[in-house]
């Protein structure tokens, strides 16, 4: 109930913040759309622990973006997008390397994003930074696994076979990075983190886990061009 709470809580932060800017600074119209693309760097938080090594998989959507006004030297607005997303885990187990296990989560997620800039209007560079909640929805998973499980002892297995309980998740996202604006459109690249504060597990005190959600490094591209301004 908490991490819920503290979910809507940044929400409606996030859409006063903007609206409390647009009264006070220079405004502006301006409007872009686009598409962006990258990497997930992904691992997720369990509780009992799993070993984890790095699981690299694509993400990639579209880019909404609305900047209200200019207060001061910061450039303040709003963005949306509807990323796919591929999500999950590999296990390594330094002592077993013969043993591997990797599961890939699909989701489309929708980034709810409070947009900072500072820099250049027209052309040149901004920097900026991108932070907000975060909704996602779970689409399908799939494995892999080798290695021969049966002769190992003291290994989480639990998460193997579990099914997906929870196909709607949520948490608070934020990340920074650099745009060249140019006279034929804007290019982007950021760095980006998303935090789950719901676990796609049943958590109760009947289930194994107590924690399992989703923690994901992203390094994405992106292309907008104005359609008012």
């Amino acid at each position: 109930m908490k991490v819920k709470i503290l979910f809507i809580g940044i929400l409606l932060l996030t859409g006063v913040t903007t609206s409390v800017w647009a009264q006070i600074g220079e405004q502006r119209y301006n409007f872009s759309v686009g598409v962006n693309g990258g990497i997930n760097i992904n691992s997720v938080s369990f509780s009992p622990s799993v070993q984890q090594g790095s699981l690299m998989t694509p993400t990639g959507g579209i880019t909404l973006r609305y900047v209200s006004e200019k207060y001061f030297g910061m450039i303040c607005g709003a963005q949306l997008e509807l990323n796919y997303s591929q999500q999950g885990w590999s296990e390594f187990y330094q002592d077993y390397p013969d043993l591997a296990y990797t599961r890939k989560m699909n989701y489309i997620n929708i980034p709810f994003l409070a947009h900072l800039a500072f820099g250049k209007e027209n052309r040149g560079l901004q920097f900026f930074i991108n932070a907000g909640p975060q909704i996602g929805f779970f689409l399908s998973d799939s494995h892999t696994i080798g290695g021969n499980w049966e002769n190992y002892t003291g290994i989480v297995v639990e998460q193997h076979e579990a099914s997906i309980d929870n196909k709607f998740d949520y948490g608070i996202t934020g990340g920074a990075g650099v745009e060249l604006r140019t006279g034929i459109g804007h290019f982007q690249v950021e760095g980006r983190y998303y935090y789950a504060l719901s676990d796609f597990y049943g958590t109760t005190k009947k289930d194994y886990f107590s924690r399992a959600a989703h923690g994901v490094i992203s390094v994405k591209v992106a292309y907008l061009f104005d359609l008012l301004k």
